[in-house]
């Protein structure tokens, strides 16, 4: 007998292996879980945004993009963020596993694989994400589905905007300092609450959509002083952390504190129309793209004029 939690999912099966694909969606479709087949990377972002799936099962070797890059996509857009994903693959080196954990995925498997482990480890993650998808634990900022609600409650005012900021850098900083990776969260989650107390009203929200990306819903007139705020405040207690181990520090690479940065992309109701929450996201997710592009730039143009001879 299917459980309850069995017959209540869908499935994004990403391999371009034809046999592995096919056994998977019988197996799984057996299960009661609604099974989508995609064979290569660059579809797995455009699928999702039509049919979001409740988990990604995502081989890491792909025909066009690998699967480390389809992960990056899916954690770095608004609507995907959320999505568990568990990697396939016939990788065992320790390094890869790590390296799909670290950008975000929830476990990782290794073919050949048993069928029922890897039903068991499907229904664990989905688990879990059910039961945290209301609150991040790391921020304590509501997330996943109150994100949710707030956005369709934006389908019906007149006045708003949504800010998504995001932490640029945050990836190789964490990965020098990996210990420090959840009080740095916590530490940017408060700067964001801080700042919404002190400058916006009761109905202002903050949320937490993951790891390095938070979103804040306010109004329009409100935007430009919250931005200042909140990148002021980041900016000045980087450059005092980096004044205070820079005489420890001999080396001559720039250390990674020093390459993190708040972006912030602005949406508002005029940009639309949007008739639902997952045209909101996009948009949101489009503005966020180009502000992280706005930053790469200006590092590039930094480094590239302060070659040393």
């Amino acid at each position: 007998m299917l459980t309850d939690l069995e017959g209540r999912g869908r499935i994004m099966v990403v391999d371009d292996d034809p046999d592995v694909s096919a056994m998977l969606r019988t197996y799984f479709t057996m299960q009661g879980y609604e099974v989508d087949v995609v064979s290569h990377g660059a579809d797995v972002l455009p699928r999702c945004h039509r049919h979001r799936p409740d988990l990604v099962l995502l081989d890491i070797m792909l025909p066009d993009v690998n699967g480390y890059e389809v992960c990056r996509e899916l954690r770095s857009d608004l609507y995907t963020n959320r999505i568990p994903i568990i990697f396939l693959t016939q990788k065992h080196n320790r390094t890869d596993r790590l390296a799909g954990l670290a950008l975000g995925s929830d476990d990782y498997v290794t073919k050949p694989f048993n069928v029922e482990e890897l039903k068991l480890r499907v229904r664990n993650v989905l688990r879990r994400a059910r039961f945290t998808s209301s609150t991040d634990p790391v921020s304590g900022l509501p997330s996943g589905k109150l994100i949710e609600e707030r956005f369709r409650q934006l389908l019906h005012r007149s006045n708003w905007a949504v800010m998504y900021v995001g932490i640029e850098g945050f990836e190789l900083f964490t990965g020098t300092y990996r210990h420090l990776r959840n009080e740095f969260i916590a530490y940017v989650a408060k700067i964001l609450r801080e700042a919404v107390e002190e400058l916006g009203t009761f109905d202002d929200f903050v949320g937490h959509v993951g790891r390095d990306n938070f979103v804040i819903i306010t109004m329009p007139s409100r935007v430009q002083a919250l931005q200042n705020r909140i990148t002021g405040r980041f900016d000045r207690a980087i450059r005092a952390s980096y004044q205070k181990q820079a005489g420890n520090d001999q080396s001559d690479q720039e250390p990674p504190a020093l390459s993190l940065a708040l972006t912030v992309g602005v949406v508002t109701r005029d940009d639309g129309p949007f008739p639902d929450i997952r045209s909101i996201a996009e948009a949101v997710s489009r503005v966020r793209r180009e502000a992280q592009n706005l930053v790469l730039k200006k590092h590039q143009a930094r480094h590239g004029s302060g070659v040393r001879g």
